[in-house]
């Protein structure tokens, strides 16, 4: 062992210099912005299944996060619920991404939105489907908001319903209608995934931060 150690030669790299990074895929948080933690999971609704790996899709917990303007979160500490916030969370955030990276909805998918803010508690409904009806979904939505010192200190809502379909790059889900759950959690930085950009934001964050 010592006569090999002796004749070791470690092999040799040429370093990888890192090159210039894409903004439109590695966007930073605008100025004043807050992180929300966006979790979605599948209640039930999937075939028994003996196959572990098919096993992990079905208790499969997604991860991304939403993020808010400085303007939103004066909005929000003044009782206002933002058109811009109303629209990017139902459009980017209200979608099955359990098994893979799903289409967000369009602005015309929105069948029906009515969200309301009220001494901080905030619910209402919503109904978005595709032209053809293969996807869909269909839920109410309770959360809370508190502020200290004009500063946001609790976001917290979950959005919860009936959907249905599945997209290119998310197949396998249940037959028929499922529920799906979708909470949200205001972001502390102490998880590394914090600090990842919004999945809806890749490649148009103006698109994401203002959409119509």
């Amino acid at each position: 062992m010592k006569k090999a150690l002796e004749q070791f030669q470690a092999p040799t790299a040429t370093p990888i210099e890192a090159g210039p990074v894409d903004g439109r895929y590695s966007a930073p948080l605008p100025g004043g912005g807050m992180v929300v933690r966006v979790q979605a999971k599948i209640l039930g609704g999937y075939e028994p299944t003996t196959d572990p790996w098919r096993k992990i899709y079905q208790d499969s917990l997604s991860r991304d996060n939403l993020w808010l303007t400085a303007a939103e979160q004066e909005a929000l500490v003044a009782g206002g619920l933002p058109s811009s916030l109303q629209q990017r969370l139902v459009r980017f955030h209200l979608i099955d991404n359990t098994r893979g990276e799903p289409q967000m909805w369009k602005p015309e998918e929105i069948t029906s939105l009515d969200l309301s803010l009220e001494k901080g508690l905030l619910n209402g409904t919503v109904h978005l489907e595709t032209a053809s009806g293969n996807r869909g979904y269909q839920a109410n939505l309770l959360g809370h908001i508190e502020h200290k010192d004009g500063k946001i200190t609790r976001f917290d809502l979950v959005a919860h319903g009936q959907f249905w379909g599945h997209c290119t790059y998310t197949p396998g889900a249940p037959a028929g209608k499922f529920p799906l759950a979708i909470s949200f959690t205001l972001a502390d930085g102490s998880d590394i995934a914090d600090g990842v950009p919004p999945k809806g934001s890749r490649g148009w964050l103006r698109g994401y931060l203002q959409p119509q």
